[in-house]
């Protein structure tokens, strides 16, 4: 047997058996659905998202580099790498399917979004938005690795991942194989990405609290940095007014260096109050 394809095998079996290790822990009892459970929201998601999606990404070309010869190999074991996941997928989702006939009998997401835009394109689309998963696995792991390091040496302030990246959408009845698996995808997506955006939030507003020249920019930029309409200073002002922000929003060594608009800036009687979101970090 060609040494790729039993590269390509063996992680393809690892990822099914890791999505049936996933099946079974649910159904082991008590304490099997509290670990079930502690694996829907990091830190225990992190472990299983890492281990279906850059963990074979790392394996695959490590595995070619050491049994083939010629700079070629890293890159076949890559593509290897990347075929058994298409294919672990693709596998599990007729399963899961027949697995709950009766929800595989019911009109689904996919059949109403394959009428409106076509079969080919919804799957090509999907499909086209799973090579975005290894940068939103960076960026988690970016919070995982590099935050805290902020939070320490300039206090900003601590977040409890499980709060944001968690997934839950396996609990909505009738969402099955395609539906299921893409559904999860976006629920781990979104929470990843609006950490991300909660933590850069307090590094724009301590380092640049400053609005944009581009009011078009700003009006875009607002929903997600509330500072710009919230404190920042105005792109025609000068650099003492950005001091005078900085210290009026940070005063001093005490406390956290949390966005303006952050809620734990709550405020008595027009006062601030100290910044207590010092939650530990999952």
């Amino acid at each position: 047997m060609h040494p790729l394809l039993t590269i390509g095998l063996v992680i393809l079996g690892a990822l099914l058996a890791g999505v049936g290790a996933l099946h079974l822990i649910a159904r082991l009892g008590s304490p099997g659905r509290a670990l079930s459970n502690w694996f829907t929201k990091a830190p225990g998601l992190d472990a299983w998202i890492m281990y279906f999606t850059m963990v074979p990404l790392i394996a695959g070309p490590i595995a070619a580099v050491r049994t083939l010869d010629g700079w070629w190999a890293g890159l076949a074991g890559f593509g290897v790498a990347v075929a058994a996941q298409v294919l672990a997928v693709m596998i599990w989702t007729p399963i899961h399917e027949f697995a709950h006939p009766k929800a595989r009998k019911q009109r689904r997401l996919v059949h109403q979004i394959n009428s409106s835009v076509g079969r080919f394109r919804n799957h090509s689309a999907v499909w086209v938005t799973a090579i975005a998963v290894p940068q939103f696995a960076m960026v988690r792991m970016a919070q995982i690795v590099l935050y805290p390091f902020l939070t320490m040496l300039i206090r900003l302030p601590k977040y409890n991942s499980g709060e944001w990246v968690n997934v839950s959408r396996h609990k909505f009845e009738g969402l099955i194989g395609h539906d299921l698996i893409w559904c999860l995808y976006c629920d781990w997506m979104t929470g990843v990405w609006s950490l991300g955006t909660e933590m850069l939030r307090n590094v724009e507003s301590f380092w640049c609290p400053i609005r944009f020249y581009s009011d078009k920019k700003c009006e875009n930029c607002t929903l997600d940095f509330p500072d710009i309409d919230g404190g920042w200073v105005p792109a025609d002002g000068s650099i003492s007014d950005v001091v005078a922000t900085h210290a009026e929003h940070y005063p001093g060594p005490k406390g956290v260096n949390s966005w303006f608009g952050h809620p734990g800036r709550l405020t008595i009687e027009g006062k601030p109050v100290e910044d207590k979101s010092n939650d530990p970090q999952s």
